[in-house]
């Protein structure tokens, strides 16, 4: 499914003629620019490589530097499936912007959510906390017991246990499009990610009619 990549910039709120406020994510489209068109062909399936935004690096490899003939390569490489009918309207070199969208249509929305670090089970799973009183004096956000002795005799895979939070890729489906303003786009709720973050957004694959307007 065809998408653009850009950054969260934060959250505002837009308001309706009727006085009802809608909480929005801002999104800021970079610079999609087409790098490679993969056909069924050649390669066994449709789809086109884009890059994003301006390269920082000193150093690029040949393969890179052959890869992307002569186009201003991006900080990252990105890659979305298209229709095999659709892959004529797709050049080499042609940018991909915010016109792509239209106001009212739903989106599937990807980014990296926010890391919290090593966390305990109450606040990674809402695991409820022991008792405070009645003799319990240590154990008031243990997990408590975690398997048998021994019959199984050992602890089965997916036990909600401690351990590494957030930080993984997180998709959000069918958010609407509320506004749409040059390379801003506005979207209804929150998404996942800090500020500053790389967000994909993709038509969405549940629903892809526009609401009358």
């Amino acid at each position: 499914m065809i998408g653009l990549v850009g950054k969260k910039q934060g959250m505002t709120r837009i308001f309706k003629k009727n006085g009802i406020y809608v909480p929005v994510t801002v999104i800021a489209i970079e610079y999609n620019r087409i790098i490679k068109i993969k056909t069924l062909m050649s390669d066994g399936y449709s789809a086109i490589q884009v890059t994003i935004g301006s390269c920082k690096f000193k150093h690029l490899s040949k393969a890179i530097l052959g890869k992307v003939k002569g186009i201003e390569l991006g900080r990252s490489i990105l890659e979305f499936n298209i229709n095999e009918h659709d892959i004529n309207n797709f050049n080499v070199g042609d940018n991909i912007t915010a016109s792509i969208f239209k106001i009212g249509e739903k989106l599937d929305v990807t980014g990296i959510s926010k890391g919290k670090g090593f966390q305990g089970v109450v606040k990674r799973w809402n695991f409820r906390t022991q008792d405070m009183t009645h003799g319990n004096s240590l154990s008031h956000r243990a997990p408590g017991s975690i398997g048998q002795c021994q019959t199984p005799g050992r602890v089965f895979k997916g036990k909600k246990m401690s351990g590494h939070m957030g930080n993984k890729r997180i998709t959000i489906q069918n958010l609407e499009i509320i506004d749409i303003d040059s390379n801003i786009i506005l979207i209804k709720g929150a998404i996942p990610g800090a500020q500053g973050n790389n967000i994909i957004v993709r038509r969405t694959i549940k629903n892809s009619k526009v609401k009358a307007r």
